[in-house]
C-alpha cells in the first residue's frame, strides 16, 4: 500500500483577510469615536495593509478593530505583524504586513518535532515554504496533526493535500 500524506503550510485566505479589512473600514466609518479623525485602513501592495488616524491610541483602537474582526472570519492573529505607531505629519500610521509561507528554520523546527516526539516511520520533507509528511499509517499521520497542533510556533499552522 502506497504511504500516506499531509502538507503542513502557512498560507493567508486573502478573500478572508479583505473580508475583514472592509468591515473594519466600515465600522470605522460608523463609529461616533472615529467621526472627524482622518481614520482610515487600507490595503498598501500585497502583503501589507496600512493603518492611520489623527493619534497613537486610535490608530491601536483601528488594530484592534481589525485583528477582532480577523478572529470572527477565522484567520490566525500569527498571520499579523504590526508595527508601532509612527507619526507621518499630523497623522499616526500603522504598518502591518501579512506572513506568509514556513520559513526554512521554522521548517527545520517542525521536522525535528516530528522526529523526535512523533510516531516512528513517520516522515517529514521540506519543500520550499512547505513541509510534507508522509507515512503508511493514517493514524500515525493525525497523531502528527495533533501534536503539531498543540506546539505554539510564531506562525499559522494549516494541514492541506491530505491523502
Amino acid at each position: 500500500m502506497a504511504d500516506s500524506s499531509f502538507d503542513i503550510v502557512s498560507k493567508i485566505d486573502r478573500q478572508e483577510v479583505d473580508n475583514a479589512l472592509g468591515q473594519t473600514a466600515k465600522e470605522i466609518a460608523t463609529r461616533y469615536d472615529f467621526r472627524g479623525t482622518d481614520a482610515e485602513i487600507k490595503w498598501n501592495g500585497e502583503h501589507a495593509i496600512e493603518i492611520q488616524a489623527s493619534a497613537d491610541d486610535r490608530a491601536n483602537a483601528i488594530l484592534d478593530v481589525f485583528k477582532g474582526k480577523l478572529v470572527k472570519r477565522g484567520q490566525s492573529l500569527k498571520i499579523v505583524d504590526a508595527s508601532e505607531p509612527r507619526q507621518s505629519g499630523q497623522l499616526s500610521k500603522i504598518s502591518i504586513t501579512l506572513k506568509e509561507g514556513i520559513s526554512s528554520e521554522d521548517a527545520k523546527k517542525v521536522s525535528k518535532l516530528i522526529r523526535d516526539e512523533g510516531p516512528k516511520g513517520v516522515k517529514a520533507q521540506i519543500q520550499g515554504d512547505e513541509l510534507r509528511v508522509s507515512s503508511k499509517s493514517r493514524d500515525d499521520l493525525q497523531a502528527v496533526q495533533a501534536l503539531v497542533k498543540e506546539q505554539d510556533f510564531d506562525f499559522a499552522v494549516q494541514f492541506t493535500n491530505y491523502r
